[in-house]
């Protein structure tokens, strides 16, 4: 049986197949299950999970205010994959351009550091989205 996170965010979206196209082919994702009537689908690679909904103005959506591009500004969402050079070669052939080049960044945390390597992108409706390949740890300072 399929397993459900505790936290999921929904994205709503302008064009479900076009999200479709670039979360599932371009990231990797799996559609884990999907409402086409209502314009919806359930996404998860390896545990992390996002849902998506196709705006529609007669649907009650819950919606605080009216949508306009880029849409979740002020977030970004942070996903673990095996090997970003994979997925930016298939963003590269669907022509997405990376909102932030690739970098290998250390955070602090507590005596370690973490290490990472990243880059960002944005949907077709904006979100940023941010792919992340562990690096391990090391001690604070260690270069």
């Amino acid at each position: 049986m399929f397993e459900r996170n505790k936290l999921v965010p929904e994205l709503m979206v302008t064009h479900l197949n076009s999200s479709l196209a670039f979360w599932v082919d371009c990231l990797g994702f799996n559609v884990a299950y999907q409402r086409r009537e209502d314009g919806f689908a359930y996404l998860d690679l390896n545990g992390a999970q996002v849902m998506l909904e196709q705006v529609d103005p007669d649907a009650g959506q819950w919606l605080t205010a009216p949508l306009s591009k880029p849409f979740g500004r002020g977030i970004n969402l942070q996903i673990d994959v095996d090997a970003v050079t994979l997925v930016m070669e298939r963003l590269a052939r669907a022509g997405f351009p990376l909102f932030r080049e690739c970098q290998d960044t250390w955070y602090g945390a507590a005596n370690m550091e973490a290490g990472q390597r990243e880059f960002i992108i944005q949907d077709p409706d904006g979100y940023l989205v941010r792919l992340v390949e562990r690096l391990g740890e090391r001690p604070v300072g260690e270069f």
